[in-house]
């Protein structure tokens, strides 16, 4: 009989650590469909889901915080730009 692998449940911590994640993700891909050259924003979609993949594997908690912080940056200056750039 093949074992099955039974998820680990999140932490309270965690579950609302990934429920920021998560936010910021949708957050980013709100802000990147108001550039208005469609070659930029597939570009920076790209970008942004690769961001995002590459640190799929983080688990240490102040490693997330510290990225979430990053990531609340950079979505400002992405609204920022694209406010200026109409």
């Amino acid at each position: 009989m093949a074992a099955s692998k039974i998820p680990q449940a999140l932490t309270f911590k965690q579950f609302l650590l990934r429920q920021q994640v998560l936010s910021l993700y949708r957050d980013v891909h709100r802000a990147l469909r108001r550039v208005p050259d469609d070659k930029d924003r597939v570009e920076l979609r790209v970008w942004a889901r690769e961001e995002f993949k590459r640190n799929k594997s983080q688990h240490e908690e102040m490693a997330i915080r510290m990225l979430l912080t990053q990531g609340k940056r950079t979505l400002r200056e992405i609204e920022s730009t694209v406010t200026l750039a109409r």
